[in-house]
């Protein structure tokens, strides 16, 4: 891997036999706290995808329950696979969240479109195993690319991470959906606001252990402050199951529609590109060097859960963004933290009314919080381009492009009324459901931009530009 590539190793790994942060294991007054404020920052959108997608199955409301279960347990035992490792195959061992994403959503849906009755489903879950499979099989290939992410490229992924997610906490702060009878109150928005203002607070004034869990202690507060506004919805609670035993193939044996799959396999293919880029964020942040052998083990654990969670229901599994931003504010960055929350997922799905009290924190205290995680991120790829010459005219070009082409999709998306009907199309609305896929996530057309614009300046003809500079200095 080109030194470029490797973030600068941190104190600890300078002094023989000294801990590297990363792999710190943490006493449990600072481990429990500390873990619990991954899965506040990660579980709307764990159960995002299985509440959009079920209603769109036609499923009941039991059999929502273990589909939103299956989504947990898969995200918990995949991110304990992916921190912990086995062996030499799978596992980055970094402190990486995996979950089922919302990048799917949408093709997700247009399979369930095209589909009839109680084949919707099977049919989604048989394109999600084989894209699964695809991604075990073509992981180690990714893996190869990563003397294609010098700090230009690194710098810009990281970014557009942070950017493109901004939109979700402002929804969020708004209350979570269009339909929702009080979105966009001020009474939400304040509430939002509230939180947003306690957790600055926390940080500026607060020192030690009780500023790195200021995030938590924020929604804890900002919570507290819903309940005589009636802020807080307590019928998920009171409405789930007691237990919800993983079942392989409740849904039925998986179908195989040739057109689902390649869908899906294009989807993974995006999940590899953000998945591949949050871990490099996470080699910048914890000062971890990623290499190739990184980022295969990471994908193939991406590939294994993708696979393995789709017998149980589950959506294609990939990085989860806002808990690299969990680790760039708090700064802890054992991986054992965040392999005790995924071991937390895993109690919340065998319980859903455990993993429903979670649910507890108000939309608008998540969305305050929000704020905070994701424009960490950003921050934390601002400091990575700092490390290049912003004096150097290709890489102006490389790090000015790439940005506004991850931007885009921000700035023209679908606009659909309370309804779901379409207001405005984007600008990506009338191309190819596969060019949609890939251009309609700011992270994967802003990441794949900077490594073809890479190409082009500092790789394409760079021997025969080094061979005219040395000829040049000879004849000197």
């Amino acid at each position: 891997m080109p030194e470029s590539v490797r973030p600068a190793e941190s104190e600890a790994t300078t002094h023989p036999g000294a801990v590297h942060p990363v792999d710190e294991r943490l006493p449990a007054r600072r481990l429990v706290p500390a873990a619990l404020q991954h899965i506040a920052a990660m579980y709307a959108g764990v159960v995002a995808p299985p509440l959009i997608i079920g209603p769109a199955c036609g499923l009941d409301a039991r059999d929502q329950t273990f589909l939103i279960a299956a989504s947990l347990l898969v995200a918990g035992a995949a991110t304990m696979l992916q921190t912990l490792g086995l062996g030499r195959f799978v596992g980055n061992r970094l402190p990486f969240v995996n979950a089922a994403s919302s990048a799917g959503i949408g093709p997700m849906l247009a399979i369930a479109d095209q589909s009839h009755g109680t084949h919707r489903l099977p049919t989604i879950l048989g394109a999600v195993m084989i894209a699964g499979a695809f991604c075990l099989l073509v992981g180690p290939f990714f893996g190869r690319l990563m003397r294609f992410f010098p700090h230009q490229v690194i710098g810009v992924v990281i970014t557009l991470i942070g950017v493109t997610l901004i939109p979700v906490p402002v929804q969020w702060a708004r209350g979570g959906s269009a339909a929702a009878p009080d979105f966009n109150s001020l009474g939400n928005l304040a509430l939002a606001g509230f939180t947003l203002v306690v957790i600055i607070a926390m940080q500026r004034f607060f020192t030690g252990f009780l500023k790195q869990i200021a995030l938590l202690l924020g929604m804890l507060v900002g919570t507290l402050a819903a309940i005589p506004f009636g802020k807080v919805n307590t019928g998920a609670f009171t409405n789930a199951a007691t237990v919800a035993l993983p079942t392989p193939f409740r849904f039925g044996a998986p179908e195989f529609q040739p057109a689902a799959i390649v869908s899906m396999c294009i989807v993974m293919l995006v999940l590899m590109t953000e998945s591949s880029a949050g871990m490099l964020a996470i080699g910048e942040i914890t000062d971890r060097t990623v290499d190739r052998s990184t980022v295969t083990r990471g994908l193939r654990t991406d590939g294994v859960a993708t696979f393995l969670g789709s017998m149980f229901g589950s959506c294609a599994t990939s990085a989860f963004a806002q808990n690299v931003g969990v680790v760039q504010l708090t700064r802890v960055r054992s991986r054992f933290v965040v392999a005790s929350a995924g071991l937390v997922l895993v109690v919340l799905g065998l319980f859903p009314k455990l993993g429903a009290a979670v649910a507890l924190v108000p939309m608008p205290v998540l969305g305050g919080a929000g704020i905070v995680l994701f424009g960490t991120i950003a921050v934390g790829g601002i400091r990575s381009l700092v490390k290049i010459n912003l004096d150097d005219a290709p890489n102006i070009v490389i790090i000015a492009v790439s940005l506004a082409v991850g931007i885009i999709p921000l700035a023209a998306p679908d606009v659909r009324d309370v309804h779901g009907v379409l207001v405005t199309p984007g600008i990506y609305h009338d191309f190819p459901s596969w060019a949609q896929t890939i251009l309609g996530s700011g992270i994967s057309a802003g990441a794949l931009t900077a490594v073809l614009l890479n190409l082009v300046f500092n790789h394409l003809g760079a021997r025969r530009r080094a061979a005219a500079a040395e000829h040049a200095v000879a004849v000197r």
